[in-house]
């Protein structure tokens, strides 16, 4: 028997008596596994466990910036993402409510979560937030999150459309399989409460993380006693979350500009004066809803173009002062970015209609 290669065909001719018989065998690479196919849904980028998202302690909600086209910003975001990294931050939400995910398509969505896991997610946790109030985007965006290599997805209920308690469980039930999970309860948001008994059934899953929980500290409380992992959703709570009430940590709006002193806040033990340092910028970066507040004072801090994707307007000039106050207070080393603090004027801001 001797061997032909006709292109990429592979012949083995044998001999039969005087005849010659031309066998077609398979080429060796057609039966080597096909991995420069597309991911498949049940398959994940970067395995991560539950276990591994339960020990984070701060996760920021990070901002998303924009161009003056209204395309992301992914110099700006780069920027963003390693100063969290460098202040010791643990983890990122991207395309939460800070980073507007709810202005986004779902492609440009995923795409944001597939490059933070690709630049960054061998040095901070990358969770996406893949919620949505219907259950088919929902269970599809989780799908392409983790197939992109997200560590964790966050979940919100229903909204707006609500449904019943039976209804909330069946939503969660869909996407828990995939991977590991935050549940993220804010009723002044979905305008329906996640009561601790569907917390309880989904506690079930090896997949469930943990909660983000914006209901307040009698609720924190309530589960970190059953053994439940718990990070504070409010700021202005976060400091007596993690050490009176047993939360793990919190995800958090303002470490987007002073994730030092909120890394402290975290894990450097009750530190009541710190807390109190903290809360005029608290209270003023949600003096209006988030995300308007923080991504004024990006802007301001020369660290993000001063650009919105409508509805989101920045505060008013008189505002813009008083957060050039909070700044020179708490002391301007203290946030990130290295340019001086402005108030900027109203025609600075450019706001997109069509993004």
């Amino acid at each position: 028997m001797s061997s032909l290669i006709i292109g990429h065909c592979h012949f083995c001719v044998e001999a039969t008596g005087t005849k010659r018989t031309a066998i077609w065998r398979s080429p060796r690479a057609a039966v080597i596994p096909s991995f420069h196919l597309p991911m498949r849904s049940y398959e994940v980028k970067n395995r991560t466990f539950a276990e591994d998202i339960k020990a984070l302690r701060l996760i920021t909600a990070i901002k998303t910036p924009y161009l003056p086209d209204g395309r992301f910003d992914l110099e700006a975001y780069d920027a963003l993402v390693n100063l969290q990294i460098e202040n010791g931050v643990e983890g990122v939400i991207v395309g939460g409510t800070t980073g507007e995910g709810q202005l986004m398509s779902w492609d440009e969505h995923v795409m944001l979560i597939g490059h933070t896991v690709n630049c960054f997610g061998g040095s901070i946790k990358v969770i996406g937030n893949t919620g949505s109030n219907s259950t088919r985007e929902a269970i599809h965006a989780t799908e392409q999150g983790f197939a992109v290599g997200m560590h964790a997805a966050l979940h919100i209920n229903p909204y707006y459309g609500k449904t019943s308690i039976e209804g909330m469980i069946s939503h969660f039930d869909s996407v828990l399989p995939m991977g590991p999970t935050i549940i993220y309860n804010v009723p002044s948001r979905t305008g329906q409460d996640i009561p601790s008994r569907v917390i309880r059934t989904l506690a079930k899953s090896p997949n469930l993380a943990g909660v983000k929980e914006c209901v307040g500290n009698d609720r924190v409380k309530h589960y970190t006693s059953n053994g439940l992992v718990v990070w504070s959703g409010n700021d202005d709570e976060c400091h007596d979350s993690r050490w009176d009430h047993g939360a793990t940590g919190v995800i958090s709006v303002t470490s987007n500009l002073v994730p030092g002193l909120m890394r402290q806040l975290m894990f450097g033990g009750k530190n009541p004066a710190l807390n109190l340092k903290l809360m005029p910028l608290v209270e003023w970066l949600f003096h209006e809803p988030n995300p308007i507040a923080i991504n004024t004072a990006l802007a301001q801090l020369g660290v993000v173009r001063p650009i919105f994707r409508l509805p989101y307007v920045p505060v008013t000039k008189a505002k813009r002062e008083e957060f050039v106050k909070i700044v020179e207070e708490i002391g301007r080393e203290n946030f990130i970015g290295e340019s001086d603090v402005q108030v900027l004027d109203d025609d600075d801001f450019i706001l997109l209609t069509r993004y």
